[in-house]
């Protein structure tokens, strides 16, 4: 089968497909013919960074999501053919991923679905909306009465955050940092230039999703009112860690600070998350689909930040073998 095989630093570029044997099936683990997988940023890190780690297996198919279908289910109980979706659970770090014609995947990360969705746009929902949802649903308790602050809102996960969002009733607030993307937020009810210093410029925030990261945290606590929750999920500020962060001083009164750890996906949530696309007649935002055989154009395009949404690597259809 054709995959992608890293076991040094990476660009995008230099992104290769190599002929790889086809995974032999063992109890436990199930066999995915992959139809789809999104990009994201957590394998651009491996990419250009964490590949250096000693707990990285390596050689490593990266990936850490997919959907497809069931080519061998072995023990699990699935059947063959059957839809679904996978994700996270160590998936391309720990163990081989999904970009890759097929995967060998754990049962407890592979989760059976309902959907008529087009593969491409399908595989743009695992890991994006599975952590969309759990930052607003298990993190802020986002209700229709929200308002809703969006820092860094022009990725994936942003945008997916505003459909859900929208979707419920809430109102939101999103923003970026360039002035030529504010186009890309306009499906929320304010779209606002961000220059690092929200503070005194939004009012009336009652949960805020920070994309963004520990660059700005500080920043997005100080923005949301007396009893509001901020979750900090996202990364894209470039900075991993608050050194000197005081939660006395720098998380104020009433206000509440938690987080989102995408690792544990269940099907109980997946399946929410399906239900709710269905009810609502939402479609995923795509914002480019690229053929396998294409992967080095759009891991250089993830690179240089050159596409507004979800990339989508799209699986042609082959046989075991």
């Amino acid at each position: 089968m054709k995959a992608v095989l890293l076991n040094r630093i990476t660009e995008g570029k230099d992104v290769v497909l190599s002929e790889v044997p086809t995974p032999e099936v063992r109890p436990g683990w199930v066999l995915v013919r992959v139809k789809a997988f999104g990009l994201n940023h957590s394998e651009k890190l491996l990419r250009l960074h964490e590949i250096r780690a000693d707990y990285i297996r390596k050689p490593i198919i990266p990936g850490i999501e997919c959907v497809g279908e069931i080519a061998d289910p072995s023990d699990s109980g699935l059947a063959a053919g059957q839809k679904v979706v996978a994700l996270m659970g160590g998936m391309g770090r720990s163990f081989h991923g999904s970009y890759a014609e097929y995967a060998l995947l754990p049962r407890r990360i592979v989760f059976p679905v309902e959907s008529g969705l087009p593969w491409e746009v399908l595989g743009a929902v695992p890991e994006t909306w599975f952590t969309a949802w759990g930052s607003l649903f298990e993190c802020l308790r986002l209700t229709a009465d929200d308002t809703l602050l969006i820092r860094g809102a022009t990725c994936a996960l942003g945008y997916a955050a505003i459909q859900i969002a929208k979707a419920l009733g809430s109102r939101v607030i999103a923003t970026t940092h360039r002035e030529s993307k504010l186009a890309l937020i306009a499906e929320a009810d304010e779209a606002v230039l961000d220059d690092g210093k929200l503070t005194g410029k939004v009012h009336g925030i009652t949960k805020a999703l920070d994309l963004i990261g520990p660059r700005d945290l500080k920043d997005t606590l100080t923005s949301v009112e007396k009893g509001g929750i901020v979750c900090q999920t996202g990364l894209l500020g470039g900075v991993y860690a608050l050194n000197g962060f005081d939660p006395i001083k720098d998380i104020p009164n009433g206000v509440y600070l938690t987080g989102f750890f995408s690792n544990y996906p269940t099907q109980t949530i997946m399946d929410e998350i399906f239900a709710f696309l269905r009810e609502k007649r939402l479609v995923p935002a795509v914002g480019r689909v690229y053929d396998l055989e294409e992967i080095p154009c759009a891991a250089a395009a993830q690179d240089a930040g050159g596409v507004n949404g979800k990339i989508v690597i799209r699986v042609d259809r082959h046989e075991p073998g």
